[in-house]
């Protein structure tokens, strides 16, 4: 796993959306190719950020399908013609924007072309120089992963900043995504970045020591 590797990828964190959603954009500083993660409600501000950085975008991935991280799929995939990455086991919520839009009392929201790719554990993805791995890790969807590689943990709705991700919506297990967090995240070096879809970074150290789902453990 590259997680020790030496190169640094250049990362950028738009928060957006009445949601409140991260989305991120990672890039290799050489070739200047990049991949947008979770893009969410503000399409033109992503938008925006990659055109201001003159970034090559070779493709879409998604942690999870809630509605805040799959909103601006076909927005940015219209623009970049970059392919969507999607685990199998979240499709059903992939398909099913314009239904999770009204359970929010949001209408109108388009259907979404399909993803072109399918997310496997263990997967490497490549990014210019750079290389994840993808980890499987359900809980707070079925089909959520994190994207593992040069310390940096990009965790999506699995852990955050003293919190983790909640359960209570359909597919979720909260035993599930505790395993989850301990099988894929908490065995990383301390010193890992956590890059997650809400809220502030943090460190797997960190979130050892003071987040209170998991130091009561």
């Amino acid at each position: 796993m590259p997680v020790h590797d030496r190169t640094i990828p250049h990362t950028l964190c738009i928060e957006n959306g009445q949601f409140v959603q991260n989305t991120w954009v990672v890039w290799d500083a050489t070739t200047l190719e990049a991949v947008v993660i979770d893009p969410g409600e503000e399409s033109y501000r992503i938008l925006r950020e990659v055109a201001s950085r003159k970034l090559a975008i070779r493709a879409i991935w998604l942690t999870h399908a809630h509605i805040d991280h799959i909103w601006g799929v076909d927005a940015v995939r219209s623009v970049t013609g970059a392919p969507v990455w999607l685990h199998r086991a979240d499709r059903r919520w992939y398909d099913s924007l314009p239904e999770q839009g009204q359970m929010f009392g949001l209408r109108g929201l388009p259907r979404l072309a399909p993803p072109e790719n399918e997310l496997i554990h263990g997967a490497v993805m490549d990014i210019g120089s750079l290389q994840f791995v993808v980890r499987h890790v359900p809980g707070h969807s079925p089909g959520h992963v994190a994207f593992i590689g040069h310390g940096i943990a990009i965790s999506g709705d699995v852990l955050f900043k003293d919190s983790i991700g909640r359960t209570d919506l359909a597919g979720g297990d909260h035993a599930q995504l505790l395993r989850s967090i301990d099988d894929e995240l908490m065995s990383l070096p301390g010193e890992t970045r956590v890059l997650p879809g809400h809220g502030e970074e943090t460190t797997v150290a960190r979130e050892q020591r003071f987040n209170p789902f998991l130091a009561a453990r």
